[in-house]
Parts: C-alpha cells; sequence; structure tokens
C-alpha cells in the first residue's frame, strides 16, 4: 500500500501516494498554492483539500519548513509567525482525521535521497540543499542524520538570514539571470563549506532541475549531485517517515 506524502512549501503544497519501498509515485502530483498569509488554519484547510482530491485514508507523512520537534514547529521560517509553537501534527490530525508524521523539509527530503536516491552509499558528511523559496538543510553523517540544522537561516552579507540573498525567491524578486543568481548561491555553499567541510552537496528543490545554468558559478571542493527525485524529494521522504513512525537517525546509507 502507498503512503500519502506532503511537502509544505512556501509558494505550494504538494503532495502524492508514494511506493515507500522504490520512491515512485503511485498517484498523480497535486500541487496547490500557498494561500496568503499563510496561516495554520489556510494551509491545514489545503492540507485537507489535497487529502480529499487524491481520496486518500491512512497515515500521512508531512515536510514542513522550519524546525520541528515531536510535531511541533519551533521557528517560522518562509511561512506565518502564527507556526512559531503550533503542533502542526495535531492540526493537520484535526483537519483531515489522519495521523500525521512531520519533520523538517529538508531532513525528509535528505532522507529520501540517502536511502534511495543520489545520496545512496555516500560516506562522510552529506549536505542535502533544498532550493525553493528559501534554502533548507539536511546533514547527515555517514548516514546519520542531524536533525533540523537550518544553515539556510546563518546571517548573509547585510545580516539578514542568507537564504534571503541566495535563495530561489531571491533570484525571482531581484530578476536575477541564472548566472548571476549562481554567484550568490557560490556564495553561499562556500559559507558552508566553510563552516561543515562537507564531503558531498545534494542539491534538490525546484531550481535544482536548471543546475547546467549556474553550475560553472559553484566553487566549493565538496563533490555536488543532483537528488534524484528533484523536487518530488520532500513529497518521498515525508512517506517513508510516515511509514516508518518517523525519521530514522540512521538510514544505513554509510555502510
Amino acid at each position: 500500500m502507498g503512503i500519502l506524502g506532503i511537502d509544505v512549501g512556501g509558494s505550494g503544497v504538494k503532495g502524492a501516494i508514494v511506493d515507500t519501498d522504490s520512491g515512485d509515485l503511485q498517484s498523480e502530483r497535486v500541487r496547490i498554492p500557498t494561500p496568503s498569509p499563510p496561516t495554520p488554519e489556510k494551509i491545514a484547510g489545503v492540507v485537507r483539500e489535497l487529502v480529499q482530491e487524491l481520496d486518500y485514508s491512512g497515515p500521512v507523512g508531512c515536510s514542513f519548513p522550519t524546525v520541528v520537534v515531536d510535531g511541533q514547529a519551533l521557528t517560522e521560517g518562509n511561512i506565518d509567525k502564527a507556526w512559531r509553537g503550533t503542533h502542526v501534527d495535531r492540526l493537520f490530525e484535526e483537519a483531515t482525521g489522519l495521523e500525521f508524521v512531520v519533520h523538517n523539509d529538508a531532513d525528509v527530503a535528505g532522507l529520501a535521497e540517502m536511502t534511495l536516491g543520489a545520496g545512496r552509499g555516500l560516506r562522510g558528511t552529506v549536505m542535502m540543499i533544498t532550493i525553493g523559496t528559501g534554502l533548507g538543510s539536511g546533514v547527515f553523517y555517514d548516514g546519520m542524520l542531524v536533525p533540523n540544522i537550518e544553515v539556510g537561516r546563518m546571517p548573509g552579507k547585510d545580516g539578514e538570514p542568507i537564504e534571503f540573498y541566495a535563495g530561489d525567491r531571491a533570484r525571482k524578486v531581484d530578476e536575477l539571470s541564472w548566472s548571476k543568481w549562481g554567484d550568490r548561491f557560490n556564495y553561499f555553499l562556500q559559507r558552508v563549506e566553510r563552516v561543515f567541510a562537507p564531503a558531498h552537496f545534494v542539491l534538490g528543490g525546484g531550481a535544482s532541475k536548471k543546475l547546467d545554468k549556474f553550475e560553472d558559478k559553484l566553487d566549493v571542493n565538496a563533490a555536488i549531485h543532483v537528488a534524484h527525485f528533484r523536487n518530488n524529494a520532500g513529497i518521498v521522504g515525508a512517506a517513508m517517515a510516515a511509514r516508518d513512525g518517523g525519521l530514522r537517525t540512521g538510514t544505513g546509507t554509510g555502510n
């Protein structure tokens, strides 16, 4: 039986039923624009709509763009400030009548890639970077997840979170070419490399599909890989987490 994975993002809420053994989608991928303002009540309504559209009943995994501990959002990320302190799992369970397992978005995307995708078998420090509205990050060491490491929130040149400067929203708002934005993204990767010294970066999120347009701007020592599941990694990883009853701290991929 497939499991529904939902990926809540700054611009869209996406979901599909996933074969968690292979990562293949068993249903159409449904995308509903993130409501404005993206308050808990409004996003809960979108999640309910998505579940109904897919006619799904069963456990649900959810990829969520904040620090998440025991189903509770401890930050607001790039969504509404009202999310801080919200028990996301309980809210969505009340909205749908289904059981929810909720984790940080880049952590679950990394789970999918480290288990079934581009990160499988990679040793040392591997950093999953999701390039979307902001910049998410999942950190693994020999396949072991270190949860809720949000390098996109590091201060940038102006003291604001660096994702405001180097995320995909900044590219669009500032009307940058892929080449000019690539310089910004390279600055971000170099900052991350200086702090974490990863052996590998796995790039996912919507902008990863355009790597050929900015790859020549990237100048880091770490090997760069494109996520196998691309922008569906969050959906796939969320479904896998729901299957397992939560995020495992070790995927076994480093063996």
